[in-house]
């Protein structure tokens, strides 16, 4: 059966459910139906045009009742969006609260008779069989978002292929300039001495580790699960001359030698990958492995207020981006490394920092996009677009937030440090 129109039931939901969003929208179905909402709204507003490539699309949303029905569309290319897609982001507040329950029933009735999408949304992937929180399932899951190749992130990442939040001095820095700038800070804050030997907790492609071995003349040791970033890392390190003070291995930080091995420990962007459930052991194994008078700098992302996990954009990075992943509070985060034997230096919010930092990644994906496809595919360079988007939306708008903890072992009685933050970062 062919369907050329799309029923008056569905109809009367799409325009119930898309009026709440400020957007004047026009959706082109399958065939020649169109279908123009808000057109009565302000001039002003934001024009998008969404086309619907399958039937499928509508039998999910009515179904499911979920917004992220229409970004799963977009992955798999059977939906296409013309516009901002800042703009685009809006849809997530689609509301079916006011759907009368004589209608829900018609609509559903129709999206029943409609043909089912040819590829499933909830599709297996490598990791589902194997058991949460394992040491193979989160390989698995670091592997699936950091090995989609260095030539992909060499695309929108800056040169020392630095892929977490940058430090923003001034509005007019570059994004190179300004991960440079977050570098240092870094190991000021750690307060790096010659001949310290520092470890960073899931070191990516071991830019800050380098910095600190070339710039403090400290040892570094790395430890990461990604192959892709472990086999870049030894060329660099072979590259540079950097053997005999520069180590990185792949290894679980679970893994880590129950001796305290280190003057200094930095993990930046980890704590998002580690999950709740394992913050205790996390926390256990930095404290274990650092000497008495060390410090430890953990720099990660955290939810707002009591919306862990529940939003649109988390449910779609917990499932697309980063499985496995569970951002908690940063009371929550606090709390587990105090329950372990930490105590509270310092904390410091950068969640402005982040929001430019996306936007700088956003745009440069944009720009690479025909050689991002080329070296990913179409799905994944379009899932990679959604993402850095939406984050540089969620941080400008409050809905994530992102800290550096500085962090003592509690047992240190003595207080070496300056008195004031300025003092320790001058």
């Amino acid at each position: 059966m062919t369907y050329s129109t799309l029923p008056p039931g569905i109809r009367g939901i799409l325009s119930e459910i898309l009026s709440g969003v400020p957007l004047k929208i026009c959706i082109e179905c399958w065939g020649t139906d169109k279908i123009s909402l808000n057109s009565d709204l302000d001039d002003h507003l934001p024009r998008i045009t969404i086309k619907i490539h399958h039937p499928g699309v509508f039998r999910e949303l009515i179904l499911t009742q979920d917004p992220l029905v229409l970004a799963e569309a977009y992955l798999k290319g059977f939906a296409d969006y013309i516009g901002d897609f800042d703009d685009l982001m809006l849809l997530e507040n689609l509301s079916y609260s006011d759907i009368k329950h004589s209608q829900a029933i018609k609509a559903g009735v129709e999206a029943m008779a409609l043909p089912a999408l040819p590829v499933p949304f909830d599709e297996n992937l490598p990791w589902h069989k194997l058991q949460f929180g394992t040491k193979e399932r989160d390989k698995a899951v670091i592997q699936h978002h950091y090995d989609a190749g260095n030539d992909f992130y060499r695309l929108w990442l800056d040169p020392l292929l630095l892929y977490s939040c940058a430090y923003f001095e001034h509005e007019q820095m570059s994004l190179k300039e300004a991960q440079e700038a977050k570098l240092d800070r870094i190991c000021r804050k750690l307060r790096l001495q010659p001949g310290e030997y520092l470890l960073d907790i899931g070191c990516g492609w071991g830019a800050l580790l380098r910095w600190a071995v070339t710039r403090y003349g400290v040892k570094g040791y790395g430890i990461t699960l990604s192959q892709e970033q472990l086999a870049f890392n030894q060329e660099i390190i072979d590259q540079e001359g950097l053997g005999e003070h520069l180590k990185v291995e792949l290894l679980d930080y679970r893994d880590l030698p129950q001796k305290a091995t280190f003057d200094k420990i930095v993990s930046i962007g980890m704590v998002e990958h580690v999950g709740v459930k394992n913050y205790p052991i996390y926390f256990e194994k930095a404290l274990s492995a650092l000497k008495p008078g060390g410090l430890f700098l953990n720099h990660g992302m955290t939810a707002i207020g009591h919306s862990e996990g529940s939003s649109l954009n988390e449910r779609f990075i917990a499932r697309y981006i980063f499985p496995d992943g569970k951002l908690s509070t940063l009371s929550t985060n606090l709390a587990a490394a105090e329950e372990v034997g930490w105590e509270i230096v310092d904390v410091d919010g950068w969640r402005s920092h982040y929001g430019k930092t996306f936007r700088c990644w956003a745009a440069n994906l944009e720009a690479a996009m025909e050689q991002a496809i080329a070296l990913i595919g179409e799905p994944k360079a379009r899932l990679w677009r959604l993402y850095l988007t939406g984050f540089a939306q969620a941080f400008e708008q409050n809905h994530l937030a992102i800290y550096q903890v500085l962090l003592r072992r509690r047992l240190d009685r003595e207080w070496k440090l300056p008195l004031t933050r300025k003092n320790w970062l001058d």
